[in-house]
């Protein structure tokens, strides 16, 4: 990976006066398991991963290492077919697991952005650091937990409310 695809260096003054996070590391409070799909790809399959609203940064790998990353920004015209990795982009999105969450936080505010693939020195992914919406906080593996649990939960209800249950042979 060469410098040109991180994120700019800068110094360590930059701190956000919201964040109390001054010296914690990228790695500590990052996603670990972020999703991904093949390098391999298609725009069609990008564009669907991005069609959820909670999906601002599509990560593209080839076995651990990162190749590409796409925001909706970066999409062709619709009409377009062929491989997402021909519309990716490693500069600007890419942080090192060390960096100060304070430096990262500006990065990001700065670029107008709330995602930022995390990589090693090699380019293979760590994880992901997201910015909260709020952008004074970055969120968590718990969050997303939750938050995918809380959407279940609310299909769940959708699909079969309390007031009309199934009589245990899939009629209400």
């Amino acid at each position: 990976m060469t410098p040109g695809t991180r994120l700019p260096d800068v110094s360590e003054d930059a701190v956000d006066p919201r964040e109390n996070t001054a010296e914690t590391p990228v790695h500590e409070v990052m996603l670990r398991h972020p999703k991904t799909l093949s390098a391999r790809a298609s725009i069609m399959q990008t564009r669907a991963a991005l069609s959820s609203d909670h999906v601002h940064l599509v990560l593209l790998t080839e076995g651990r290492r990162l190749v590409g990353t796409l925001m909706r920004t970066d999409l062709p015209p619709s009409a377009t077919l062929g491989l997402a990795l021909a519309w990716s982009t490693l500069a600007g999105r890419t942080v090192s697991p060390d960096t100060p969450t304070s430096v990262v936080h500006g990065l990001l505010i700065g670029q107008g952005i709330r995602r930022a693939a995390v990589v090693d020195a090699d380019g293979s992914l760590l994880g992901l650091i997201c910015l909260k919406q709020r952008k004074t906080g970055f969120c968590s593996d718990a969050d997303v937990t939750a938050r995918a649990l809380s959407r279940k939960e609310v299909t769940s209800q959708i699909s079969m409310p309390d007031s009309c249950p199934e009589d245990g042979l899939g009629r209400r």
